[in-house]
């Protein structure tokens, strides 16, 4: 797992890196708007795992929450499920300043 800033998540974003985006928050913080495009699986829900193991294990994933604590454990759940290109966006939503839904 390797921890990205803001700043380089929309560096990848805008150069259409080969990422796909995971937002591991409730239903509810969604609400409050997330990165276009973003997936949205909750890091609380019994069916996280099975959802997340739908993924290519050889692709690249940015886990996103509010503050980053969950996305890092979403990460750890990821990794020990075989991932290996997971990275985990530093200060989560609270540090995005970028474009939101």
């Amino acid at each position: 797992m390797e921890i990205i800033s803001a700043n380089t998540l929309e560096k990848m974003i805008q150069e259409n890196a080969d990422i796909t985006i995971i937002d591991v928050r409730t239903d509810e913080e969604i609400a409050e708007g997330m990165i276009p495009n973003a997936k949205h699986h909750n890091v609380f829900s019994p069916d996280f795992m099975s959802e997340i193991e739908a993924y290519d294990p050889n692709k690249a994933y940015v886990m996103i929450c509010r503050s980053g604590a969950r996305s890092g454990q979403a990460c750890m759940q990821m990794m020990g499920a075989g991932f290996q290109k997971i990275y985990n966006l530093e200060g989560g939503m609270m540090g995005w300043s970028g474009e939101t839904v």
